[in-house]
């Protein structure tokens, strides 16, 4: 795969996403402005989790499947982007859904810019890559933002909690890649 292609899957993975959570912003407004970001972590866990956990027994009892969860990855990580950057509001109603979905595009091209920067270093491997080692890997950077909210953000050589969502948010989009765009699942809104 050329980097070409690599941007417009993508970019495809992530118009998805930002089409549910459109949606989602019609639906609920931005609810989610009340959140804290330990609170966004935690919700990133349990999607995270439950991915790994269909993976491990090979089905899910809920009419939800792995798309959905990656995708829910996905704009929790921007929500908790958003978090980092504005802090939970105090009460409902302080962004419009055209602000949300503004900062939403904000931070889904800087998360197309980093991966275009670590594709080039790591010359794709990501695409040799299980979909259940993303799942790892988004779980590993739970838990390490887990430990670096418990520190109070006093961490010795770490990039921060912004830098993990970020990459939460890229190993999710390989995920959909690999089972949206290459292997053509039916996208499961979640």
């Amino acid at each position: 795969m050329t980097e070409k292609n690599t941007t417009a899957e993508f970019q495809s993975v992530m118009q998805m996403c930002r089409e549910l959570f459109a949606k989602k912003l019609h639906d609920y407004g931005a609810a989610w402005r009340i959140m804290r970001p330990a609170s966004i972590t935690d919700q990133l866990y349990i999607k995270a989790n439950r991915i790994r956990s269909i993976e491990m027994k090979g089905e899910a009892k809920v009419d939800e499947g792995i798309v959905g969860e990656f995708i829910a990855i996905v704009n929790y990580g921007i929500v908790g982007q958003i978090q980092l950057d504005r802090g939970p509001a105090l009460s409902e109603g302080d962004m419009t859904a055209e602000e949300a979905l503004a900062l939403y595009d904000q931070y889904a091209r800087e998360a197309l810019e980093l991966m275009l920067r670590k594709n080039h270093d790591y010359d794709e491997a990501w695409r040799s890559m299980r979909v259940s080692s993303y799942t790892d890997l988004i779980l590993m950077k739970i838990f390490r933002t887990k430990q670096i909210e418990d520190l109070e953000g006093q961490t010795l050589v770490s990039e921060g909690i912004a830098a993990n969502y970020m990459d939460m948010i890229n190993y999710a989009v390989f995920g959909l890649i690999k089972l949206v765009v290459e292997a053509g699942e039916e996208q499961v809104e979640g």
